[in-house]
């Protein structure tokens, strides 16, 4: 059932404060001014061994002001909700703005902040995907339902220790422009996760098996519901695929074709290609934080990214997807795009100023800041590989493989600063063998550049196969910045993939 914005939301003086922000920076000769109000209740519970370790809940309430002064940024931000204090603010951005020109033309710089068009969006309102917000759940409920399924886990056999935690996030943003847009916005987003570690008392050896379940754009009906995840199966299994893996056989390094489960490759596309293909990344305006990317524009249309089948969209409309949004953090609409297409680059993700800058005829909803005190920054869509509208299923890719590596969940990464050498670990790993499964081995990890590696995908999977997967910490800027993104996948076969055993590696 749809919801209605949160009425002690609006009752705040949203648009009288936006009203006096905007004068103020109309009346300083601002060639653009934007205003944005933000409530974020974000909430969180640890368990250990089926008791309460820790909670917090905590509200980031206050706006902020952003304007185009003689070409140059002007950012700053309040608490105070009165209309005085608003015009102060958008004043402090001007005299930012100001001081930023001078800075600038010392450096020697004649740049210019100019934005690309947007159609103006007046008294929109938009509200995510969810049925029950988690913050009308009592705490007793949310840390009774994790403390159960601890115990669960806590009763088989070779579980040692259990740790749960949930995150919730309820967000709303008002937005004003002085092109006459305003949106005003409601999110909600939680992440459930629990992990078993098992001990070995003889050797003191321990090692740990997670849920796969991805955090989503959902509410409480997300961990209840009958048709949000099989939190019952996953829960019965992890206990006995637990125990295997304490008895699984190191790997042999080697070439293997792999088998990627939508729980691993999920994060391989955020840092392989979601990262790699934002366009400020690209053109090197981010650098300091994890680096530039090896997809510059002069290769857009030509950059064999991957295989003919590799198909990876950029997307701000995806049903529960963790970055999905109706408007941008710029007042642009949300879209869905091609970033990949058969196998070539021919896209990059955007926001207004890096649209104009590039000769683009318009952004494509690519800004957001996590807090009323950040100035709004480039930050990644929902990046999904599409599946093969009649592909096959995970079990089928399996049986065409003679002798390989089936990939699940993901663990611990690496890649280097222009998102192109990396290597991947995972959550369980099984040998494959004459196109069956043959057991765990251990100590996995596959190693690769971007391009050979997504060049290297032979075959994906149907969309029986596709999975949502995604994080809450995303992190980009200085001072940095988290922001929730989603990536979506099927499974999908690989072939010629170096396997690297990490035990060994570790005691070169």
């Amino acid at each position: 059932m749809p919801h209605e914005i949160d009425p002690s939301f609006l009752a705040l003086p949203l648009r009288p404060l936006a009203d006096a922000a905007l004068a103020r920076a109309r009346a300083l000769g601002a060639e653009h001014a934007d205003f944005r109000f933000e409530r974020v209740r974000s909430a969180s519970w640890r368990l250990r061994d089926a008791r309460l370790a820790g909670s917090a809940d905590t509200t980031d309430l206050g706006y902020a002001v952003r304007v185009v002064h003689g070409g140059t940024w002007g950012f700053a931000s309040g608490v105070e909700p009165t209309m005085d204090a608003a015009a102060r603010v958008a004043s402090q951005a001007v005299a930012m703005a100001k001081l930023s020109a001078k800075v600038i033309a010392a450096a020697g710089s004649d740049e210019r902040v100019e934005l690309a068009d947007e159609p103006v969006h007046a008294e929109r309102t938009w509200v995510s995907a969810y049925e029950q917000d988690p913050f009308e759940v009592p705490d007793a409920d949310k840390v009774g339902l994790l403390s159960d399924w601890s115990a669960r886990l806590l009763a088989a056999e070779g579980v040692a220790h259990v740790d749960a935690s949930l995150l919730t996030v309820h967000e709303n943003k008002f937005y004003a422009d002085s092109a006459g847009t305003v949106t005003t916005q409601q999110r909600v987003r939680l992440h459930p996760q629990l992990t078993a570690v098992a001990v070995d008392p003889a050797t003191g050896g321990f090692d740990s098996m997670r849920t796969l379940a991805p955090p989503a754009g959902r509410g409480w009906e997300y961990l209840t519901g009958p048709d949000t995840w099989d939190w019952e199966s996953e829960l019965a299994e992890i206990p006995s695929l637990l125990a295997e893996k304490m008895r699984a056989p190191s790997v042999r390094a080697g070439t293997y074709d792999v088998v990627i489960d939508p729980s691993n490759l999920w994060l391989t596309i955020h840092e392989s290609i979601g990262h790699a293909t934002e366009l400020d990344r690209a053109l090197g305006y981010e650098a300091a934080y994890a680096g530039t990317s090896f997809a510059t524009p002069d290769k857009l249309g030509t950059l064999r990214y991957g295989s003919p089948i590799m198909n990876v969209t950029g997307d701000r409309t995806a049903e529960h997807g963790l970055a999905t949004i109706g408007y941008d953090d710029e007042g642009v609409a949300a879209q869905s795009w091609d970033l990949v297409k058969d196998g070539v680059l021919v896209g990059y993700q955007l926001d207004r100023r890096m649209a104009r800058l590039t000769g683009r005829p318009r952004s494509n909803g690519c800004a957001y800041a996590d807090s009323p005190a950040h100035v709004p920054v480039q930050r990644m869509a929902n990046v999904s590989l599409r599946p093969a509208p009649d592909g096959p299923s995970t079990e089928e890719l399996i049986s065409s493989v003679d002798d390989g590596i089936y990939v699940v969940g993901d663990r611990s990464w690496s890649i280097d600063m222009q998102r192109y050498n990396f290597q991947f670990t995972g959550q369980r790993f099984f040998r494959i063998q004459g196109g069956r499964l043959a057991g765990q081995v251990r100590d996995v990890a596959y190693q690769s550049s971007t391009t050979d590696f997504w060049g290297s995908m032979k075959a994906v999977g149907g969309p029986g196969t596709y999975v949502l997967g995604g994080a809450f910490n995303c992190g980009k800027a200085q001072p940095g910045q988290v922001a929730a993104v989603s990536h979506g996948c099927p499974s999908a076969l690989f072939t010629g993939i170096n396997i690297l055993n990490t035990t060994q590696e570790a005691g070169r």
